[in-house]
């Protein structure tokens, strides 16, 4: 994707360092934009039915990520940060102006993953453990997909009236359906929450030229997508594709363009 003619901007990417947050951060990067790339490493345990490889992306450091773009010419740095401390993101938004310059691409990528439950099954179809509902399951997923999303796009609208900026990009990504999220209750709550907030935004912050939409990915294969996986997509009347990260990225680098200056509001469902 060729940069775009415009002044340089500036990304937050959270849970940059894996799936579709680093190819995200990459295809940004790509496209002339600056990238902090916000992630935390998580130390999952074993589990039969989840792919060991998914156990270990979720463990990396994003300074992988950033040698890449860094490698191509372009610019970034990665910050560890804990999204369910209510201090981070103006720290994010603080560490990025002091290294790359004022913020104005925020993709609100990063999940605090909980497979949690009403039922009570101990796995799910696919083999994996399930968790029982519970307080601490609630607000790990509630923190990190709804809280922490709600305080970056705070952020982002506070600094970006506070200097006269006129242009800006919100891009959230969620999962589920109108139905919920069964087998995974409380991360479908959450992303529902970070969708209502997106939508809000984009109402609300259209007047400072931002834009905001969510991206609602197909299955994707970020390392945890095994053969009972595919075999569901394959049979699914609404699945179509087991895509990979730097598929959907590329939708979200165009949201976060000149040319998607007219799409705002909008939950765009990818198959």
């Amino acid at each position: 994707m060729p940069a775009d003619s415009a002044p340089a901007h500036v990304a937050i990417v959270t849970g940059a360092n894996h799936g579709i947050g680093a190819a995200t951060a990459v295809a940004l990067a790509a496209a002339g934009r600056a990238v902090l790339c916000a992630y935390w490493r998580e130390a999952d345990e074993p589990d039969p039915g989840v792919p060991e490889a998914y156990r270990a992306n979720r463990a990396r450091h994003a300074e992988r990520v950033v040698e890449r773009i860094r490698r191509a010419g372009g610019r970034a740095v990665a910050v560890e940060a804990d999204l369910r401390d209510p201090e981070v993101p103006g720290r994010l938004f603080d560490t990025a102006e002091a290294e790359l310059g004022p913020v104005d691409i925020l993709v609100n990528n990063a999940t605090g993953w909980v497979q949690d439950t009403f039922k009570p099954d101990a796995v799910d179809r696919h083999g994996r453990r399930l968790r029982p509902v519970a307080a601490g399951t609630w607000r790990q997923q509630f923190a990190v997909d709804a809280m922490a999303p709600a305080l970056l796009i705070a952020e982002l609208a506070r600094r970006h009236a506070a200097r006269g900026a006129t242009w800006g990009r919100i891009v959230g990504l969620t999962s589920g359906g109108d139905l919920g999220f069964p087998e995974e209750v409380s991360y479908g709550a959450a992303k529902a929450a970070q969708v209502n907030y997106t939508m809000s935004a984009a109402m609300e912050l259209a007047p400072l030229g931002i834009t905001a939409n969510v991206v609602h990915p197909p299955v994707t294969d970020t390392g945890w997508v095994t053969d009972s996986v595919r075999e569901f997509v394959a049979a699914s009347d609404q699945l179509v594709h087991v895509a990979t990260p730097e598929q959907v990225a590329e939708v979200i680098a165009y949201l976060a363009s000149d040319a998607a200056g007219l799409i705002t509001g909008n939950v765009i469902t990818l198959r």
